[in-house]
């Protein structure tokens, strides 16, 4: 497995994982729950921590994808630029997290809003998430780039070898 697999393999992990931590944060909210909310920010924790992986993988990705002259460089910085701010906020939705557990396991006068903090925060993490896979899904995905066009002539020709097909099975 080289750097371009691993990347692809961890890089959805920091994206998903802040939406649960999300989901269960407001499962806490609605039950009243001091140790749903401790569920959520171990969550958060856990997210942040899964950042170090894919970003580690990710320039040896790099490398590998703009050796294959496949896509612009443009693209690629583009996506490393966006990343990186996901990375920090990733990393600083981890540290309110850990402020948090530590407020929420003391009883701190302030563990509430920190939860809702790291609640209001954690929806910022997931825009930028977004961002980041959206970018990098566009270094091999030519469709979801903006201003994207279909080049009709592969579905006809497709659409033409099917119906072949299709004739030669009724014989």
């Amino acid at each position: 497995m080289n750097d371009a697999h691993f990347h692809l393999a961890v890089n959805h992990l920091p994206i998903i994982i802040p939406i649960i931590g999300v989901l269960i944060m407001l499962g806490g909210f609605i039950t009243r729950s001091a140790i749903v909310k401790r569920t959520a920010y171990f969550v958060f924790i856990l997210g942040a921590l899964s950042t170090i992986p894919a970003a580690a993988s990710g320039e040896g990705a790099e490398e590998i994808v703009e050796e294959m002259h496949i896509v612009s460089h443009d693209i690629i910085h583009e996506h490393e630029e966006v990343a990186e701010t996901f990375i920090l906020l990733s990393y600083a939705l981890g540290g309110i997290a850990l402020l948090g557990l530590w407020a929420n396991f003391k009883n701190k006068s302030f563990a509430t809003p920190i939860s809702i903090a790291t609640l209001l925060f954690s929806f910022v993490v997931i825009f930028f998430a977004s961002k980041a896979g959206t970018t990098g899904g566009e270094i091999r995905h030519t469709e979801i780039r903006e201003g994207a066009t279909i080049d009709n002539s592969e579905h006809e020709h497709y659409e033409e070898e099917h119906e072949e097909h299709e004739h030669y099975d009724d014989d």
